[in-house]
């Protein structure tokens, strides 16, 4: 009795879902690279203070650029230093925020069999 193809669970209906399956992971993949790309062309906003002290950082969380009012200044430096973290720390949360939200949106049709 030959049961070629038989007896590993594996039949050809699992094989198309599994063939799908991996199509759909490579589109993910290249949509990846180009979301990567994409992200580190963002520039995402975090600040404090009413706008006084501005970070910039990229979708990849990357340092672009920090703006401090000059009406900041005169402040001392423990007022300086917390509103600088302040800004990263927004930035930083929009900047993982927007990140995940385009890993949703690029995985949302993903659905490997078995996992």
């Amino acid at each position: 009795m030959n049961k070629q193809g038989q007896g590993f669970g594996f039949g050809l209906g699992k094989m198309k879902e599994l063939t799908e399956a991996f199509k759909k992971a490579q589109q993910v993949q290249e949509g990846a690279k180009q979301l990567q790309e994409e992200l580190d062309e963002l520039e995402i906003l975090g600040e404090a203070g009413g706008g006084l002290v501005k970070v910039y950082l990229s979708g990849n969380q990357e340092p672009r650029r920090v703006e401090i009012s000059a009406d900041v200044l005169g402040e001392g430096e423990e007022v300086v230093s917390t509103l600088v973290l302040t800004a990263m720390q927004e930035a930083y949360n929009n900047s993982t925020a927007t990140m995940r939200q385009r890993m949703e949106e690029l995985t949302g049709g993903l659905n490997l069999p078995g996992l």
